[in-house]
C-alpha cells in the first residue's frame, strides 16, 4: 500500500492537522508516514494514530499525492535537500508529481518554488484554534497548481476549520488578522474578565462569563448572519448601560486599536518575509 500524505514535522499544527485527517478518515493510517527528528515524538504519534513514522524526512516526503511541510521556518533550508531528494525518487517510480502544501510562517511562494522547481505548490496560513478544529486557514496557489490540487489542500483543512482562498500578496494580512487574531481575542477575554473582578465577580465566574459571552456572540453572529453593527444596535437601549460602556470603549480607542494592531502586525509579516527571501 503505497504512502499518500507525507507529513514532514509532527509538532503541535501537524498533529492537529493529523488527528482530524484520521478522525475524519480523509487519510487512512497506513497510507500516511510522519517524519519527526525527536524519537520520544515519533512514539507517540505511532502509537496514538497509528501512522507511519520516520526519522527520515526523504522517506516522508516521497508520499505519492501530499507533501505536508509543518517544520519550523528557521530550519527550512537545511531540510531542502532531503525533501527534493524524497519527492524526485517519489516521481522517479512512477508516481505523479505529489503537491507541497507548506505552512511555513515567512516563506514565500517564491522561495518553495525556487525548491521545489516544477513542483505544485501550495502555501497555507492555518491559525492556531485549528489545534481544537476551529481554526481557519487561508491557502495561495503556486504557478503550477491544477484545481485537483487546491481541492486536496482544501480537504486537508477543512479538517480543522475553515477555508479561504486568497492571493498570495493578501498573506501577510491574513498574518496580521487571522494568524495573531487570537491573541488579540484572548487579551479581550483578560480585560473582560479583570472588568469583571473590578466590577466585584469572583474571578472564576468572571471568567467564564467572559469566555462564554465571546464564544455566544461569535456563534450568534455566524448563525444569524447580521452584521457585527446590528448586534451592536440590538443589544444597545437608549440611555442604558451597554451604550455607557461603548461610549468609555470609543473614548479609549477600542476600534482602532484593534485596525492599528492589525495593520502593524501585517507591516511586522511583510518585514521577517523579506528578511526571509534575503
Amino acid at each position: 500500500m503505497s504512502i499518500q500524505l507525507g507529513l514532514i514535522g509532527g509538532g503541535v499544527m501537524g498533529e492537529a492537522l493529523l488527528s482530524r485527517l484520521i478522525a475524519r478518515e480523509i487519510y487512512h493510517p497506513d497510507r500516511v508516514i510522519v517524519s519527526d527528528p525527536m524519537l520520544q515524538r515519533r512514539d507517540f504519534l505511532a502509537q496514538e494514530y497509528g501512522v507511519c513514522v520516520t526519522a527520515d524526512n526523504r522517506k516522508a516526503s516521497a508520499a505519492s499525492e501530499v507533501v505536508l511541510l509543518a517544520i519550523k521556518p528557521q530550519v527550512f533550508a537545511t531540510v531542502v535537500p532531503d525533501l527534493t531528494a524524497g519527492v524526485d525518487a517519489a516521481v522517479a517510480t512512477g508516481n505523479q508529481q505529489p503537491v507541497v502544501i507548506s505552512i511555513l510562517a515567512g516563506v514565500p511562494l517564491s522561495q518553495l518554488e525556487a525548491a521545489f522547481v516544477g513542483q505544485p505548490v501550495i502555501r497555507a496560513m492555518p491559525n492556531t484554534p485549528a489545534t481544537v478544529g476551529a481554526g481557519i486557514t487561508a491557502i495561495a496557489p503556486g504557478k503550477a497548481i491544477q484545481p485537483h490540487h487546491m481541492e486536496q489542500a482544501k480537504a486537508i483543512f477543512q479538517a480543522v476549520g475553515e477555508v479561504v482562498e486568497v492571493p498570495e500578496h493578501l498573506m501577510d494580512a491574513v498574518t496580521g488578522l487571522s494568524g495573531s487574531g487570537p491573541a488579540y481575542v484572548a487579551l479581550m477575554v483578560e480585560a473582560l474578565t479583570d472588568g469583571g473582578v473590578a466590577a466585584g465577580l469572583p474571578r472564576a465566574i468572571a471568567s467564564q462569563l467572559a469566555l462564554q459571552t465571546v464564544l455566544g456572540t461569535t456563534q450568534l453572529l455566524q448563525k444569524s448572519g447580521l452584521h457585527p453593527a446590528q448586534l451592536k444596535d440590538r443589544v444597545t437601549s437608549p440611555g442604558g448601560t451597554t451604550i455607557a460602556g461603548l461610549a468609555q470603549l470609543e473614548k479609549a480607542g477600542f476600534r482602532s486599536a484593534l485596525i492599528e494592531a492589525v495593520r502593524a502586525a501585517t507591516a511586522r509579516s511583510e518585514e521577517l518575509g523579506r528578511k526571509g527571501e534575503g
